[in-house]
C-alpha cells in the first residue's frame, strides 16, 4: 500500500510546528513527510528587530533547519516554490515538481505597502535575516559617513517609522538602547540624533490595551522618538517621507525610513489562483483551503476570523504555531483513518511588546505587565518559541538566558 505523501511549504513558525508534530505522531511506514524551504537555515521573525538595531548579532537569530529535523522521518528540500497546482495535486519548484496527498502552506508573508509611491524603491522593511541585516549596516554606514565628511548632512542622523504596531515599537525600543553606543562610537552629540514614527491611526500598539500603549508611547518619548500619530506616509523619496493628517501635507526629512505597517501573504497564493485577500487564504474552520479537501494554510498564508470582533486574528507567531501544531494533529488522524479533529481554536495566552533590553508593556494571563517583568517576560517566550521548535538542543544553543 502507498503511503501518503504530505507536503509542508515554509520553515518559519507554522511550518516547523506542523513538521514537528507529524515527525512526532507518525511512524516512518505510515507517510512520507517533505520540508521544503528556500533556504537552509531558519530565522526568529520575533527577534528580527533586535538584529536590525544591531542589538543582536544576525547570526544567533537563526539555525540550521536540518539541525531541528529527525532525518529519519522527514525530507528537506531546499528550493523557491513558484506555483501550487491545486487540481492536479502538484507544487512547482523552480528545479523541480512535487506531488502530494496532503499540503501545508507555510510560506510565510511579505511586507504591504499599500501602493504608496517610492516606498519599496526607497524603504528599508524588517523581513529577514538580510533585511535586517542590510539595516543595521545602513544606519552604522549613515553614523559613520556623517562623522567622515567636513559639510555633515544631518538627514544622516535622522531615522524615521513608519508604524507603531508591534514591529515597529520593538525596533525603536531597540535602537533607543543602541544609539548612545552609536554616538561614543563615531563621537556624534546624541542631540543631533533625531528618532520618528508616523502611524495612521491615532495609537500606538494599535488594539492593544489603552493604558499599555500610553506606557509604551511614554517610555519611547522619553528616550528622544517623536511621534506623528494619525498621520499617513503619502510619498517616500531618498530624503525622507511626504506625510498627511488629512488636514495639511508635509515633508520630514530622514536618512533611514524602515517600514513596518503591514504584512500580506506570499505571491505564490496569488500566482496559483487560490482564493485571497491580499494573498493570505480566508480558511475553514479546520484551516483547509476552500474547494480542496487537502490543503492547508497556516501563519501568514491564512485569514483566520476572530468570531468576538468579526475581524481577521493578527498573523502572530504564536496563532502560527498553534495552527501548525492543530494541521501537524489533524493530518495525522487522517492519515490513520480517525475521525476529524474539532474546528480550530485559537488559544491566545498573552502578548508582550519589548521597548528595548529592559522594558515592556504586556497581558499575560489576563494581567497587565510593565517594565522590567515584562522584558523578562519577554525573553521567556522567545525561549519557550525555540523549545517548541527545536527541543532543548536548539533552546541551549540559542536561548536567552541573561535576565536583563
Amino acid at each position: 500500500m502507498r503511503r501518503p505523501k504530505i507536503v509542508i511549504l515554509g520553515a518559519g513558525y507554522g511550518g516547523l510546528s506542523a513538521v514537528r508534530r507529524l515527525q512526532k505522531l507518525l511512524m516512518i511506514h505510515e507517510a512520507d513527510l517533505f520540508l521544503v524551504s528556500k533556504h537552509d537555515f531558519q530565522h526568529e521573525t520575533i527577534w528580527l528587530h533586535e538584529a536590525a538595531a544591531g542589538t543582536l548579532n544576525h547570526n544567533r537569530a537563526r539555525y540550521k533547519i536540518k539541525s531541528i529535523l529527525d532525518q529519519s522521518k522527514v525530507q528537506f528540500i531546499q528550493g523557491q516554490v513558484t506555483e501550487i497546482k491545486p487540481e492536479l495535486q502538484k507544487v512547482l519548484l523552480e528545479e523541480q515538481e512535487m506531488d502530494y496527498d496532503y499540503l501545508i502552506i507555510a510560506l510565510g508573508g511579505n511586507p504591504e505597502t499599500f501602493g504608496i509611491p517610492g516606498l519599496k524603491e526607497n524603504a528599508l522593511f524588517i523581513s529577514d535575516i538580510d533585511s535586517s541585516r542590510q539595516i543595521k549596516e545602513h544606519i552604522e554606514y549613515q553614523f559613520a559617513s556623517y562623522r567622515g565628511r567636513e559639510e555633515r548632512d544631518g538627514k544622516k542622523l535622522k531615522i524615521l517609522v513608519g508604524g507603531a504596531g508591534f514591529t515597529g515599537i520593538e525596533f525603536l525600543g531597540e535602537i533607543t538602547d543602541r544609539i548612545s553606543e552609536l554616538c561614543q562610537e563615531y563621537d556624534i552629540d546624541r542631540e543631533l540624533v533625531k528618532l520618528y514614527c508616523v502611524e495612521a491611526l491615532n495609537t500606538v500598539l494599535p488594539g492593544f490595551d489603552p493604558m499599555l500603549s500610553a506606557y509604551a508611547r511614554s517610555v519611547l518619548e522619553q528616550r528622544g522618538v517623536e511621534f506623528y500619530l494619525g498621520t499617513a506616509i503619502k510619498e517616500c523619496n531618498q530624503d525622507g517621507v511626504k506625510v498627511s493628517n488629512g488636514e495639511e501635507e508635509w515633508f520630514i526629512e530622514a536618512g533611514t525610513v524602515i517600514w513596518a505597517a503591514g504584512v500580506r501573504g506570499n505571491p505564490v497564493i496569488e500566482q496559483s489562483g487560490l482564493p485571497h485577500s491580499r494573498a493570505r487564504i480566508p480558511v475553514d474552520d479546520y484551516l483547509r483551503v476552500p474547494g480542496y479537501d487537502s490543503i492547508f494554510a497556516v501563519g501568514d498564508c491564512s485569514l483566520v476570523i476572530n468570531p468576538e470582533t468579526n475581524r481577521p486574528y493578527p498573523p502572530t507567531a504564536q496563532m502560527a504555531m498553534q495552527q501548525g501544531d492543530y494541521v501537524g494533529k489533524l493530518i495525522a488522524q487522517r492519515v490513520r483513518g480517525k475521525a476529524e479533529s474539532k474546528p480550530f481554536v485559537y488559544n491566545h495566552k498573552g502578548t508582550v511588546c519589548s521597548l528595548g533590553s529592559e522594558d515592556g508593556v504586556g497581558v499575560v494571563f489576563g494581567r497587565k505587565i510593565t517594565g522590567y517583568k515584562a522584558a523578562f517576560m519577554k525573553k521567556i517566550i522567545d525561549n519557550r518559541a525555540l523549545f517548541l521548535k527545536g527541543g532543548l538542543p536548539l533552546l541551549l544553543q540559542r536561548g536567552k538566558f541573561r535576565p536583563f
